[in-house]
């Protein structure tokens, strides 16, 4: 099937590893050239970078930190100029600081808020213009199944992924006009870096939660991305796809 993303141009928050390192892959396997966002130029930087170069791909790595409102639009300009255009925005950049509420400190509070919510804003402020500009664009938003049910320990962050959610669908009604989609993604429980450390009764309870009894993997989530990404997906806008193997019915 073409998805109609031959030389388009990504870029993908949060992309040297996890579900954005696996979405920055999947993109350059379906024929975009990556612009790869993140903290660290590390080792995983470097095998992002190579795996899109693998494909055929040309990988810009750029370093910044999501909440840095500023550096959001030289990053944006910098792809744009460095890749020759920017039809495609994926914010998966992360954390967590899990506590109940009563243990949960300002600071955790605010750097996940942060993190996860401010950084698509920032970026999807910053590619906004591009995407008018071009009458074209794909923004997807890395959400969370617990930002649409909460989640025992997790204020900060389901708080955070339902702004993400809300924030998705508001750039869906200001952006469609020129021909821009926005949507979110909502994994479950998926195993990466950022969850290896979770303690294996609760990684058991969410596979026993599941209707398909494992857990969605990054790949998975990936290739819901691409498709949202695609021209195969031109009418869907301002939906929040859950990718979790059914731990939310």
């Amino acid at each position: 099937m073409d998805l109609g993303l031959t030389d388009r141009v990504a870029l993908v928050t949060g992309g040297r590893r996890g579900i954005g390192g696996a979405v920055a892959r999947a993109l350059a396997a379906a024929g975009c050239d990556v612009a790869i966002v993140d903290q660290a130029h590390d080792d995983a930087m470097a095998g992002t970078v190579a795996a899109v170069e693998a494909a055929g791909r040309r990988a810009l790595a750029l370093e910044a930190d999501v909440r840095d409102f500023a550096r959001a639009e030289s990053v944006v300009a910098e792809a744009e100029a460095e890749l020759g255009r920017l039809d495609v925005l994926v914010c998966c950049a992360g954390i967590t600081r899990d506590h109940v509420v009563w243990k949960l400190s300002e600071s955790e509070w605010d750097d996940v808020v942060d993190v996860n919510l401010k950084g698509c804003f920032n970026y999807g402020r910053a590619a906004a213009p591009v995407f008018r500009r071009r009458e074209w664009g794909r923004v997807v938003n890395i959400a969370s199944i617990n930002g649409l049910r909460g989640k025992f320990g997790q204020a900060n962050y389901a708080a955070s992924k339902a702004g993400v959610i809300a924030l998705t669908k508001t750039l869906a009604r200001e952006l469609g006009r020129w021909h821009v989609t926005a949507n979110a993604v909502a994994p479950g429980m998926v195993m990466t870096d950022m969850t290896r450390e979770v303690p294996k009764d609760m990684v058991d309870a969410a596979v026993a939660d599941s209707t398909l009894g494992r857990l969605a993997t990054k790949e998975d989530v990936a290739d819901a991305v691409v498709f949202l990404c695609s021209e195969r997906a031109g009418s869907i806008t301002g939906e929040v796809i859950r990718v979790d193997a059914g731990q939310y019915i």
